[in-house]
């Protein structure tokens, strides 16, 4: 599976952004796919993961009630809906694909393929 991330941008803080990440390969739709970013001098931590259905997410406790992740598999394709952004938001956005069980989907070893990230800056 391929993946290219798109919707990254400069915004203010309180703004909003549409990250995008867009899959090849057959089977989309039976991964789990995660969201992960990593800020400037820090580890690639996790932000939301979507299991295949689509109705079961997971949100790191940062960005619960502020981003919605959902997919749509017609497209192949991931969002991850980004609102009242924050300064400390500002990172490169990475999403993955995997089968990972419900513990291990906020480890980055539960996935196997990666997008090459986009950025997002956030301006207080």
């Amino acid at each position: 599976v391929q993946l290219v991330e798109s919707g990254g941008g400069l915004v203010q803080a309180g703004g909003s952004l549409r990250l995008s990440c867009a899959a090849s390969g057959r089977m989309f739709s039976t991964y789990v796919i995660g969201w992960f970013r990593q800020a400037p001098g820090k580890e690639r931590d996790f932000v939301a993961a979507i299991r295949p259905t689509s109705v079961i997410t997971s949100y790191t406790d940062s960005v619960k009630g502020r981003f919605t992740i959902s997919r749509d598999n017609a497209k192949n394709t991931v969002y991850l809906q980004m609102n009242s952004l924050k300064p400390e938001d500002t990172a490169v956005y990475y999403c993955a694909t995997g089968r990972p069980n419900w513990d291990s989907q906020t480890s980055e070893n539960g996935y196997d393929s990666w997008g090459q990230g986009t950025q997002v800056t956030v301006s207080s």
